[in-house]
């Protein structure tokens, strides 16, 4: 009996069609086979930045989605093999805030007071609360991920790989505890790493206030004031000293009532009309030492308040004379250390001042604001106050305005390798690639040292102990901790509080005190960075397997991830190896509601993933995210761009097989040895098949370039000219069951759906089963299962090509010319004139 295609019904419910597929790929374990089938090839590596499951997944998950199952597909199918191994991010604040949430806390009091054993029961638990949720949209959108061999960044084989790194970063001299002012959440009681501060700054309204600072000593005493602004009133509770640029020239300018010092520069900026220059001018290092009457006296500052000299202070804005309050500024600690100035800080970590101050007592810090600027325009001294809107640094997690406040902090010196990063970066390709040396190019070159330490709770511990002769230890496992301790950790659990309660002698040499665990945790983005090596347990477990997979060809992320966690993989990487975690990197960029906006609950302009696809189907989602517009740019996602996919490109693609598939089932036709060779078909035929080869290899070439626009646009068009040139063309040739018209149509379906399938792998599976394996013996079970299609460049004619661009052309000028006069189209003309003396055709 005759092989016959598969019925193929001329109307498809996408969705429905979709969720058979998924019946049989888990049938017939198509993804399991395919790594099988692939096994032994060279490899092709592929890294799963890990999603944090304690919310529930949202439309823009999808996104990075697609294009970590698109290219794997193409790569198992451009003959590598492609391990897919998901993953999960389990530690760090958002955790911690939203189990906060849950039982009511508002701080670190109500944790500990709850216990911090419990609280992170309640943590792990969140972690794993939506896990299948994320598993269900996985599933349902195709993306082909080992869940089941899933790495979970607080497992202990994680951490100990964690703890490794450190312990090689510690070694190196590059891990070590600083006094620095650093970014700090006075709600979350904890500091940022720079690379968390890029992620919260948000536009605020503050009070930005010119004071006067009348002089005590110098040749000015009595008679003039230095004028400072400033945009933190706040901080002029804890004012040392005020800042001059060394070689920059300041005026006593005045108003016939009083004498301001001022920059040269800026005195008409900074005064306004009314002011005129004395004469009197001094440069900054004349000034040096100066002594001022301070702004308040509410805190004790001895033997402080006089003018230091500063190289970063600029002419740009304000009046050149900066106030210094060492507590809460890096530049004003670094200062005022040189000058042996003390370091006063009357804030509390939770951000408000010291109980029993005048004015601002048990304040929050940003509150004071008002009272301090009403005190000092009672007693004369503020010389003018105007809101001054600029963007301010806020907790990313809690939305917190934040303090840059002295204290303590592990830190890792990322600036000692600096030059490092950027010969990484250089090697890496980015798409797009304007932000290799712009987002993230700026970002290396502005590096600042990584704030490591957290102050908190739920997350991997700093493994370093030390005992009151402050010698350090940095352990690497709970191995070594066993040797430590002489008792068998290797059943711990790797997390407070537990591990703080674990001593040892110190091995410092001659020291036999005890050395206790410092008592922070890690910023949960080193955990993510750091698996590469720590998803397999390295070095203690799969060290030939890592080592085979380091680095990966290929990442891909949204665009806020520049300094997040493309940076923290880079920079892990290159700390521990000297070599950065990728060589590839897909920029993508945020997902907008059809307004515009972004997409939130408040806005009600979500859309909720699952029941998109469901209306719409995986594979019109898919091609959207993969296809529709540029990757790299913010896009807006609806119903209706969603439907103008499945409209434009897959029912056409869909409508072309149903007729392939009516015809030839009508006619009894069936591939066979006997059909003639594609030389010896007609013209319309070898025009197309030329435009096949073009399009295999045009296709080919945007996946490598991880363009999957170009590669989207390429399809859509092609499968627009096979139906709507090349079917409608040829349609008497099929009603006559033309063997060459069916083989022809069938040769070209069948490698445009292998084209196809990394970004559509639902509809073009269901084709595969219908119109591939039923007629061809030694098919694969799967489209997913084939080789990529290879063009058959003896069929290529650039000249036939042009010949029937000129063609179409001809035509469409004729369609145009009939709806502009009236013409309709079936309507015969008794002649028509071509001007085409010339013309050259346009390429297509």
């Amino acid at each position: 009996m005759t092989p016959q295609y598969r019925q193929v019904p001329a109307q498809v419910d996408l969705p429905a069609l979709e969720h058979a597929v998924l019946d049989f790929w888990r049938e017939n374990k198509i993804f399991a086979r395919s790594l099988e089938q692939s096994e032994g090839r060279p490899e092709w590596v592929f890294y799963e930045g890990p999603p944090t499951a304690n919310g529930m997944p949202g439309a823009h998950h999808i996104e990075a989605r697609v294009f970590k199952d698109v290219f794997p597909r193409f790569r198992t199918m451009r003959g590598y093999h492609v391990d897919r191994k998901a993953g999960w991010d389990c530690h760090g604040l958002p955790v911690e805030l939203a189990v906060e949430k849950e039982l009511g806390f508002n701080g670190k009091k109500d944790i500990e007071a709850y216990g911090i054993a419990e609280f992170n029961a309640k943590c792990r638990e969140s972690v794993t609360r939506h896990t299948d949720a994320f598993a269900e949209l996985t599933t349902r959108m195709g993306y082909w991920t080992d869940l089941d061999g899933a790495y979970w960044t607080m497992n202990p084989e994680y951490v100990e790989s964690v703890w490794w790194s450190l312990k090689e970063i510690f070694n190196k001299g590059l891990l070590v505890q600083d006094h620095r002012v650093a970014p700090w959440c006075p709600r979350c009681g904890t500091g940022l790493s720079d690379h968390e501060l890029a992620q919260g700054y948000e536009t605020v309204v503050d009070p930005s206030v010119f004071v006067r600072f009348p002089l005590t000593s110098g040749p000015l005493a009595g008679e003039a004031a230095l004028l400072v602004w400033t945009t933190t009133p706040w901080t002029l509770v804890s004012n040392t000293a005020v800042a001059a640029h060394p070689g920059v020239r300041y005026v006593v300018a005045t108003n016939g009532e009083e004498k301001l010092v001022v920059a040269e520069p800026l005195v008409e900026k900074a005064l306004g009309e009314g002011w005129t220059t004395t004469g009197e001018s001094f440069t900054g290092a004349e000034m040096e030492r100066w002594s001022y009457r301070r702004p308040f006296e509410l805190v004790e500052i001895p033997d402080a308040h006089f003018v230091v000299n500063a190289e970063y202070v600029t002419t740009e804005d304000g009046t050149g004379l900066v106030h210094q309050s060492p507590a809460f500024g890096e530049d004003d600690l670094l200062t005022c250390r040189a000058y042996g100035l003390p370091v006063v800080n009357p804030v509390r970590p939770d951000g408000t001042f010291e109980e029993g101050l005048d004015l601002v007592g048990g304040q929050f810090f940003k509150k004071a604001d008002e009272a301090l600027t009403a005190d000092l325009k009672e007693r004369g001294l503020l010389f003018r106050h105007v809101p001054y809107e600029h963007s301010y640094p806020h907790c990313w997690r809690c939305h917190t305005a934040l303090l840059y406040y002295a204290q303590p902090s592990w830190y890792i010196r990322t600036t000692a390798i600096k030059d490092a990063l950027l010969r990484e970066n250089e090697k890496t390709n980015w798409y797009p690639e304007s932000v290799k040396t712009g987002r993230y190019g700026d970002w290396l070159n502005n590096n600042i040292d990584w704030a490591l330490s957290r102050n908190r709770y739920w997350g991997t511990p700093l493994p370093i102990w030390r005992c009151a002769e402050s010698h350090l230890t940095c352990v690497g496992s709970l191995a070594e901790l066993s040797e430590l301790t002489g008792t068998d950790q290797s059943g711990l659990d790797p997390h407070r509080p537990y591990i703080d309660s674990v001593t040892f002698g110190c091995p410092a040499d001659g020291c036999s005190l005890t050395a206790e665990r410092v008592p922070e945790v890690i910023d949960a983005w080193y955990d993510s960075g750091s698996m590469p090596f720590a998803q397999y347990g390295y070095p203690y477990r799969n060290k030939e397997l890592f080592e085979r997979r380091y680095p990966a060809q290929f990442i891909s992320e949204a665009i806020d991830q520049t300094r997040g966690w493309f940076y923290t993989l880079m920079a892990v990487g290159t700390l521990v190896f000297d070599k950065s975690s990728y060589e590839n990197v897909v920029c993508l960029g945020h997902i907008l509601a059809e307004d515009g906006r972004k997409m939130s609950k408040h806005l009600g302009n979500i859309l909720q993933p699952i029941p998109l696809m469901d209306q719409h189907g995986a594979d019109a989602v898919r091609w959207f995210m993969a296809a529709g517009g540029s990757p790299w740019a913010a896009r807006r996602v609806g119903h209706g761009t969603i439907q103008e996919v499945v409209r434009k490109t897959l029912l056409t693609y869909w409508n072309t097989v149903a007729f392939q598939a009516l015809y030839a089932r009508t006619s009894g036709w069936a591939p066979s040895a006997a059909d003639p060779a594609p030389a010896e078909r007609p013209l319309l035929d070898r025009w197309l098949l030329g435009e096949l080869g073009t399009l295999t290899e045009q296709v080919t070439e945007s996946l490598e370039a991880y363009d999957t626009q170009r590669a989207g646009k390429l399809l859509s068009a092609f499968v627009d000219d096979l139906s709507n040139w090349y079917v409608r063309r040829s349609r008497r040739r099929f009603w006559q069951g033309d063997t060459a018209a069916m083989r022809t149509l069938h040769d070209v379906i069948e490698t445009v759906t292998r084209l196809m399938a990394p970004l559509v792998p639902f509809i073009t599976e269901r084709v595969w089963q219908d119109l591939v394996v039923p007629v061809t013996p030694e098919a694969p079970a799967s489209v997913h299962l084939t080789n990529w299609p290879e063009p058959d460049r003896s069929m290529i004619d650039p000249a036939l090509s042009a010949q029937m661009a000129l063609v179409r052309r001809l035509v469409e000028l004729g369609r145009a010319t009939r709806a502009e006069s009236g013409v309709k189209t079936r309507q015969p003309l008794s002649r028509a004139l071509v001007a085409a003396s010339g013309f050259e055709a346009p390429c297509t």
